[in-house]
């Protein structure tokens, strides 16, 4: 049961911040829902119905206070296939699925994967959304597309002032939303020659209403959109856990990633009941939030109230207002989401972290597809701390008597075998074999059964060439392990020394 204190902290705390910077983040929100919604090839209310539902419920459901989820493009990539084949209902359904596989993730934990996404993989996260973002702005830049003059470039500039001179003097409101009230009057009274938001798509007039999607409750029905939703709740969740990671860097604070997971399915279920697409978090958004002082879940539902509002209400005043000032915004968003002290750290960091980080950044630049980029960012780092682990392994031959002693330091696992099995003999090929061996594992560990099984091979090979052989040392786990699985004999009944 949720405590006052909790309570206080998570709504009212910091009403004022959060009640502007949710302002902000809603009327960025517009031209970003109607784009995503073009992408996916639905009508411009599915996105910004979407938005609405989605930080209205992320608000109460989320784990990451302060973090904004709204209807994204990382998503809308992956069902245009689904609505041109299909239709929107179709995508209603899929959307509705996928929170349901999303609540099944957060039920079966698999949060805790985000344990295996290293630092560098999260930092070309990071530095590759910061690249998407601000490309994704440059069609509002371009001077051969219709709108685009002089008039656009000094708004812009003047945007960008306004954005970061302005707190200089005070903090009392967000300079965001100086920004955009400012530029808005001004392309009113002069009757500006730039592209508003209302260029962008159509507004909706009136509320969203629940209605069940369209479609037969069949089998057949579910093969067709089951794997649609399970990439969508896939992609969605890493993008949100790592969204809300990054959230907790900037705001020095913890978060429920299980929490966060079954809440992203509770808003993507309620979206699609109200006719939005699917969603999850907007590093963006989310940036814009809490750059603008926002940090606890009021902001996150006021930008969806808000959102909701402007539509309603302000309809015919919200697409007036400039696109300049909202490219500016994003702008910003992505000068402060670009972690530009990894730049110098390429030469200082360990290689194989500056090669992981790069690759996560092409891979997403490349593709746009978030999850390809930090799936390659995953395996390169698997594949770099395998590497370091199996080398990090020796064996020393001591000869004292009639006895050959392998002292064995490091891990033995599947990587590691071949180097454990060349190390250790056989001992009929050193230049003084001895008639007695003694494998020391005491500074060795144990981890699977290739290495049992390459322990197994060692001293069979051994006892096969006439010597007698020993295994001491091992410890209590490596000791159980081997007692298990080990063919040649078990390790208690040979030596008497394992220590279990």
């Amino acid at each position: 049961m949720l405590d006052r204190s909790t309570l206080h902290r998570d709504w009212f705390s910091n009403i004022r911040a959060d009640l502007l910077a949710g302002l902000v983040v809603a009327l960025a929100l517009i031209p970003e829902a109607i784009g995503f919604s073009i992408i996916a090839g639905v009508d411009p209310r599915v996105g910004l119905y979407a938005s609405v539902a989605i930080a209205m419920v992320i608000a109460f459901t989320g784990g990451r206070p302060g973090m904004i989820s709204a209807a994204t493009a990382a998503v809308a990539v992956l069902v245009v296939p689904l609505v041109r084949d299909y239709g929107v209902d179709y995508l209603f359904a899929a959307t509705i699925l996928m929170g349901v596989f999303q609540g099944i993730a957060a039920l079966l934990r698999l949060d805790l994967l985000m344990q295996f996404v290293s630092r560098s993989v999260i930092t070309g996260f990071v530095n590759a959304l910061a690249i998407l973002i601000f490309m994704a702005q440059l069609p509002q830049l371009d001077p051969t597309a219709a709108g685009i003059g002089w008039t656009t470039y000094a708004m812009v500039a003047a945007a960008l002032a306004m954005i970061y001179l302005i707190p200089r003097l005070t903090s009392a409101v967000p300079s965001p939303l100086i920004a955009i009230v400012v530029l808005t009057a001004l392309t009113i009274w002069l009757d500006a020659p730039v592209n508003t938001v209302a260029d962008m798509g159509e507004l909706p007039e009136g509320l969203p209403y629940f209605a069940l999607p369209n479609v037969p409750l069949t089998w057949d029905t579910l093969l067709i959109i089951a794997p649609y939703s399970a990439t969508m709740a896939a992609v969605g969740l890493l993008e949100s856990l790592l969204t809300a990671q990054i959230v907790d860097d900037m705001t020095h604070t913890g978060s429920n990633k299980r929490r966060e997971s079954a809440g992203q399915g509770a808003a993507n279920v309620v979206a699609a009941l109200f006719g939005g697409m699917g969603g999850c978090a907007m590093i963006g958004q989310s940036v814009i939030n809490v750059t603008s002082g926002g940090r606890g879940r009021l902001s996150t539902f006021t930008a969806g109230a808000a959102l909701l509002i402007l539509l309603a209400l302000l309809g015919d005043l919200v697409g007036q207002v400039p696109m300049p000032a909202l490219v500016a915004i994003m702008i910003m968003v992505s000068i402060g989401t670009f972690s530009w002290n990894s730049i110098p750290n390429i030469a200082k960091h360990p290689w194989q972290s500056s090669v992981v980080m790069l690759t996560t950044v092409v891979v997403v630049v490349a593709t746009h597809n978030l999850a390809l980029g930090v799936l390659a960012g995953v395996i390169l780092s698997g594949v770099f701390f395998t590497h370091k682990v199996m080398t990090m392994f020796e064996v020393v031959r001591e000869r004292e008597g009639d006895t050959a002693t392998y002292r064995a330091k490091g891990q033995i696992f599947y990587a590691s075998v071949e180097r454990f099995e060349a190390a250790l003999g056989p001992e009929s090929i050193q230049p003084d074999p001895a008639p007695h061996v003694i494998i020391d594992v005491r500074k060795a560990h144990f981890w699977d059964i290739s290495a049992v099984g390459a322990l197994d091979k060692v001293v069979e090979r051994m006892r096969r060439n006439g010597r007698s052989v020993q295994v001491i040392g091992l410890n209590r786990a490596s000791a159980d392990l081997v007692d298990k699985f080990a063919l040649t004999d078990k390790t208690g009944v040979e030596s008497g020394l394992a220590p279990h």
